[in-house]
C-alpha cells in the first residue's frame, strides 16, 4: 500500500486498535481462478504466540475461497477503519490563496499473512462464541451468549461454516487524516466534520485531533 512517511502507522498496537474497533474487513486471496474477496467479521489474538497477532474468522461452508486459495501464497485482509470527504471551503487558507482541492480522508490496515482453513466443531464453536461476546459487549442490556441456543442447534450451524486463521507476517497502517495541512487547516476538517455530522463524521474529527503532527 501507497503510504507517504506523514500517514504511516509504525506502531503496532495502534494497528491493532483500529482492526479491534473496526473488525468487519475483507478477505483478499489468490489460486487458480484468479483473485478472490470475501466481507467477514473478524476476532484478532494478540496473545504473544505470533509476533504480530493473528486473526480469526468463517466463512459459509459453500464459499469456494476456503478450497481455493494457494497455501503457500500470501493472503491479504482489509481493515477499513473511519473515512469521510474532506471540502475545500472547510480550510481557512483556501480564502487567501484559493490553493485547495476537495480530498478524502481515512484510516485502514493491510494484514498480510499465510492462511489456513480451520474444519474441527471444537474450535468453530468457540470461535462464534468469541465472536458474539466481542460484539455483544457493545450493549448494557441482556447480552446474547452461546448459552441461549439449544446446543444441538448450535452444532449444525457449524457445520454449515469453515474457519479460517491468518498469522500475521507484516502490517501496514495508514491514517491520512490532515496531518499535511496548517494547524488552522486541520481545525477547519474539525469543524467541517463536525457541522455535517453524517456517517464516520465524529470518529474522523477525532483522529484529525489524535494524528496532529
Amino acid at each position: 500500500m501507497y503510504t507517504p512517511a506523514q500517514f504511516k502507522v509504525e506502531d503496532v498496537g495502534e494497528a491493532h486498535a483500529l482492526m479491534r474497533a473496526y473488525p468487519f474487513a475483507i478477505l483478499v486471496t489468490h489460486g487458480a481462478g484468479g483473485i478472490v474477496a470475501t466481507h467477514l467479521p473478524t476476532v484478532l489474538k494478540a496473545d504473544g504466540t505470533d509476533p504480530l497477532g493473528c486473526i480469526e474468522c468463517h466463512l459459509a461452508r459453500p464459499n469456494p475461497q476456503w478450497k481455493t486459495f494457494a497455501p503457500d501464497a500470501e493472503a491479504l485482509m482489509i481493515f477499513q477503519g473511519p473515512q469521510a470527504y474532506v471540502r475545500p471551503g472547510w480550510y481557512p487558507s483556501k480564502a487567501e490563496h484559493g490553493k485547495a482541492v476537495p480530498t478524502w480522508n481515512y484510516a485502514v490496515v493491510h494484514a498480510y499473512g499465510r492462511l489456513e482453513a480451520v474444519e474441527d466443531q471444537a474450535w468453530l464453536l468457540a470461535h462464534v462464541g468469541e465472536l458474539s461476546d466481542q460484539q455483544e459487549a457493545a450493549y448494557d442490556d441482556v447480552r446474547w451468549s452461546m448459552a441461549d441456543a439449544p446446543a444441538d442447534y448450535l452444532e449444525r450451524q457449524a457445520r454449515g461454516i469453515v474457519g479460517l486463521r491468518l498469522r500475521m507476517t507484516r502490517l501496514e497502517g495508514k491514517v491520512k487524516m490532515s496531518q499535511n495541512r496548517e494547524a488552522r487547516d486541520r481545525d477547519g476538517v474539525v469543524r467541517g466534520l463536525a457541522r455535517r455530522g453524517e456517517g464516520h463524521d465524529a470518529e474522523a474529527a477525532a483522529l484529525v485531533e489524535r494524528f496532529r503532527r
